[in-house]
């Protein structure tokens, strides 16, 4: 990361955003439904997603979409933790499939892990902006979803990319299994194409209200950031780029633990912010949002924008950030984070920092006898 990298490229970053889904969800789909042959992807038994960093974020956010597209058992694993607590997956009928992703190709880790599960048995693909990178050489296929006239920044662009990918594999496998017919699946990659337009909606929408939360909230000693299902996914990765972007720490929970252990944490006004996505735990989100208020917290709510001043009103959040277009739950991960880029170049600003100022001396973590290098993304 240069020394130089401006806060500000954050929401060049997002403003892109619609135009790299424009591009790329249809050539992707058409890629990803080829990675398989019929008969490999019927004998598919688990599917293992894992990744580091913002790609750990993106299979968190898609093991929703396999769940609801595939009919088989998806678990996201960290690369180490994969690495050293996993199944060894198998061969054969039942097959297990392992979905690798990192956008720079080149996460120690991930190879790391790519490679023992290969040798195990399990086939393996790999999900990367990255083309000729190791993990194209280790897996034994690879979605390539490479966003054009990429700048270096937090990965914003890439997170989409990676996640991205991982929804349209996630239809593939469906289709490959016949629990989506081609009528279905199609409809599904279209509806993914079409939310380019929401998407630069809100980003329009949520930027000057982005900037100014930058400012209000830059007292803040950290920011805790509540979802459920993708929506934690989505959390996390919100938290991470604050804390990239902006040197502030955040973290991402789901919305029933904030109630157990975060409700707890001081000072009293530490901000929430509420992700209150379509699905099964939008009144969830809703209830967590009136306890925070309640007990004093500063609230930020990101909810569909036909639920605000109805749903969502003063009461539960002191600010309500819309999402435009409607979206099916595990799509929204595509949609809900868009607010945080321009909030978090505008905490940055007024903080006087710039991205990754935190942590540039420290090399990766590498356990005995391991090289170290590569990126955590």
């Amino acid at each position: 990361m240069p020394e130089q990298c401006r806060p500000e490229v954050m929401i060049d970053q997002a403003k892109a955003l619609a135009d790299d889904l424009r591009l790329l969800t249809a050539p992707c789909g058409t890629r990803a439904a080829e990675l398989l042959s019929p008969a490999e992807w019927a004998a598919v038994g688990n599917v293992h997603l894992t990744g580091d960093g913002d790609s750990y974020h993106a299979a968190r956010a898609a093991e929703s979409a396999f769940a609801a597209f595939t009919e088989v058992d998806c678990r996201p694993w960290s690369a180490l933790r994969l690495l050293e607590y996993g199944p060894r997956p198998t061969a054969g009928p039942g097959r297990d499939l392992v979905i690798a992703v990192s956008a720079s190709g080149r996460t120690d880790r991930v190879l790391e892990a790519v490679a023992r599960c290969r040798a195990s048995g399990a086939l393996t693909i790999g999900v990367t902006a990255q083309a000729g990178s190791p993990l194209t050489e280790i897996a034994e296929r690879t979605l390539l979803v490479r966003p054009p006239d990429r700048e270096r920044s937090p990965g914003i662009r890439t997170y989409q990319s990676s996640l991205l990918g991982l929804l349209l594999i996630a239809v593939a496998l469906g289709e490959g299994r016949a629990v989506l017919d081609g009528t279905r699946a199609d409809r599904l990659r279209r509806e993914i194409a079409e939310l380019a337009g929401p998407m630069d909606a809100t980003v329009r929408n949520t930027s000057s209200a982005g900037h100014v939360l930058g400012g209000e909230l830059a007292d803040a000693p950290a920011i805790l950031l509540a979802g459920s299902g993708p929506g934690q996914g989505t959390a996390m990765f919100c938290a991470a780029k604050i804390i990239e972007g902006a040197g502030v720490l955040a973290a991402g929970q789901d919305l029933e633990e904030w109630c157990h252990v975060e409700r707890f944490a001081l000072p009293a006004d530490l901000p929430l912010i509420v992700l209150a996505q379509p699905g099964r735990t939008r009144s969830n989100a809703r209830a967590v949002a009136i306890r925070a208020r309640d007990l004093g917290r500063r609230v930020v709510a990101v909810v569909p924008l036909e639920s605000c001043g109805k749903e969502w009103t003063e009461r539960e959040a002191g600010t309500i950030l819309p999402v435009h277009g409607e979206v099916r739950e595990e799509f929204a991960p595509l949609l809900y984070h868009l607010f945080v880029h321009s909030f978090t170049a505008s905490l940055a600003v007024r903080l006087g920092r710039r991205p990754f100022e935190g942590g540039r001396a420290m090399a990766p973590v590498s356990a005995p006898g391991r090289k170290k290098g590569g990126t955590a993304d």
